[in-house]
């Protein structure tokens, strides 16, 4: 039974994976996470110079071949800052997600679960810090903690609760009277047990959605709150960090700002597509789409379309 359940979910992700790539927007997406993912685990190796010692005889000097990128203000390198910065930036978005997730969740399956004040006191709290903008709600967390990286991530992380169990609720809301959860509490099975191992399942694919879109703007409010002072302190070589201390020099040394600017916007963009791709992979109506593309790039690999029968 259990080889038969893992072989069949690695049959599913297979699925979903390749009608993943088999979309253009899919590919550019994977390829570009797949490129910071090598900058992260690889990049401190690959850096030049050490991102936080400075020579201020070097100060701003413009990309050549002794600094690809330039040097900042305090005559650090762009590029090594940029590496080491990859690894924190996702680390922040990662991170973030897990906590929103994990509290966002818990709290969708127990309001979606037993309905009633429970469902309205955790609702009308969700709808509160809906109203709040996400980078509002982030600093005013922030401001409660104190400007640090692992406040930041806690703030982020704070604003995607409400998003997640929103997404879990409605997705328990859909299943808690199917006839097969009406049998395990018939049968006397615990809240606890259908909840963990009845209802979570069927939130799997809509979370994995969100959770993929929301590393994106966990990544983009991070950056944000660091730009502000906020979030990474310096040294600490983390994007918005950098955008926060490079956007004086704007006009005279603008390669400052470019590079991490530029890792920012391809990040988000990089995960937005897997998303939307992921979205349109998990999604049964669009399967029939799925095929009939898998049909044509067959055809066309055989190098025609199939003699129809008379």
């Amino acid at each position: 039974m259990i080889e038969k359940s893992t072989g069949e979910s690695l049959a599913r992700t297979r699925l979903v994976l390749g009608r993943v790539v088999r979309r253009v927007g899919g590919r550019l997406g994977v390829f570009l996470l797949t490129l910071f993912l090598l900058m992260a685990a690889f990049g401190p190796a690959l850096a030049p110079e050490s991102p936080v010692e400075q020579s201020l005889a070097d100060r701003l000097q413009r990309p050549g071949a002794e600094h690809w990128l330039g040097t900042d203000e305090f005559g650090r390198d762009v590029l090594s800052r940029l590496l080491y910065g990859t690894r924190i930036s996702l680390f922040i978005g990662v991170i973030s997600v897990v906590i929103g997730v994990a509290i966002g969740g818990t709290l969708g399956l127990v309001t979606g679960y037993f309905g009633g004040w429970v469902d309205q006191i955790g609702m009308r709290l969700m709808d509160i810090l809906l109203a709040f903008p996400s980078i509002l709600l982030a600093i005013i967390v922030v401001a409660v903690l104190g400007p640090s990286l692992a406040n930041a991530m806690i703030a982020v992380g704070v604003v995607g609760v409400p998003h997640y169990a929103r997404i879990v609720r409605a997705s328990v809301l859909a299943v808690r009277e199917m006839p097969f959860v009406e049998a395990e509490r018939a049968v006397g099975a615990p809240n606890a047990r259908i909840l963990r191992r009845t209802i979570l399942p069927h939130c799997t694919a809509p979370v994995l959605v969100q959770a993929s879109l929301g590393l994106a703007t966990a990544i983009l409010d991070a950056a944000g709150l660091s730009f502000l002072g906020l979030g990474a302190q310096p040294p600490t070589p983390e994007w918005g960090a950098m955008l926060g201390q490079g956007r004086a020099y704007v006009i005279h040394a603008p390669w400052v700002l470019v590079a991490p600017g530029a890792a920012i916007l391809l990040t988000v963009l990089g995960f937005n597509l897997v998303g939307d791709s992921l979205r349109d992979a998990l999604d049964p109506r669009l399967a029939a789409t799925f095929r009939d593309d898998a049909s044509r790039s067959l055809r066309g690999a055989r190098g025609g379309t199939p003699r129809k029968s008379t």
